[in-house]
């Protein structure tokens, strides 16, 4: 039988990122998405405006309506949550739809290059952290994962420039595999390791008991929608049996060639990639 996902997130109009990143490489990949949106935004926050829906009260409404209809799950993927309600709804979720087979992904979203978002407070990172607890694979970038430990960001990053400071993320990182986390992937790592000549982006994915780095050229800027891709890729291999670190390595050269046709293309970076001519490389 097809796989079948539930990915909670925002749909943005515009942006591809969020539900619209990750719905096309779910499906492609063969797995069914069930999108339950925690918002909906005629676009991405990036852009200079934008109109917001919060679906905080809707969610409770999914959860009854798929739980009469006897919805089984293989995984739940959780984003971006606007406010600590939603994540306390999303544990309610949890415990209806998850069983011991049930995989359950959190992307912690609360910042990025050492800042929090706007919908960050002190009340959704007393939840996320929870929510976090509860999950068996997280995918936070550095800022996320720093905040998740209560490290310092900026006394962290001085030691970018050593030979060790992946071994100390991955230090870091460990203490989160307490609790039910298997697996842990810090993603987009700025590095440049010794053996190289040139910065790159690092994915450090922490798996059982083993530590896998995978690395992957830097094009253009930050772009909207790269860690949705991620992580739905990321999603989509575990539920049928691949490893974290195997997700990981075909996520990093899809969103790759994706990237150089993007810049290639001169698209803004609040537009997102160009990932849809690129989607067969995510066949197996």
């Amino acid at each position: 039988m097809i796989k079948r996902v539930a990915v909670i997130n925002d749909l943005s109009g515009l942006g591809k990122c969020s539900l619209t990143a990750a719905i096309p490489v779910l499906s492609v990949m063969g797995v069914q998405a069930c999108p339950l949106p925690t918002a909906i935004l005629t676009n991405q926050t990036g852009y200079d405006s934008y109109y917001c829906t919060d679906f905080t009260d809707k969610i409770d409404h999914y959860t009854e309506e798929w739980q009469k209809r006897g919805l089984t799950l293989d995984a739940i993927s959780t984003g971006y949550l606007g406010n600590a309600d939603q994540a306390e709804k999303i544990l309610n979720f949890c415990e209806k739809f998850r069983t011991p087979s049930t995989l359950l992904f959190v992307d912690p979203v609360m910042g990025d290059s050492g800042v929090k978002y706007d919908i960050f407070t002190p009340r959704l990172q007393q939840q996320m952290q929870k929510l976090v607890s509860h999950a068996d694979v997280i995918t936070p970038n550095l800022t996320e994962l720093c905040l998740l430990t209560h490290s310092d960001f900026v006394g962290l990053t001085k030691y970018k420039d050593e030979p060790d400071y992946l071994d100390r993320i991955a230090r870091i990182a460990a203490p989160l595999k307490e609790t039910q986390i298997q697996t842990i992937i810090v993603t987009g790592i700025l590095y440049q390791a010794p053996s190289d000549d040139t910065v790159k982006y690092y994915n450090l994915v922490l798996e059982n008991d083993q530590i896998s780095v995978i690395s992957s050229g830097i094009h253009g800027g930050s772009y909207s929608g790269t860690g949705d891709l991620l992580s739905a890729v990321v999603c989509a291999s575990m539920v049928q049996g691949k490893s974290a670190a195997a997700g990981v390595e075909k996520a990093c050269r899809f969103i790759e060639r994706s990237l150089i046709d993007t810049v290639a293309d001169q698209i803004p970076r609040n537009d997102g990639i160009n990932f849809e001519s690129h989607l067969s490389m995510l066949l197996d």
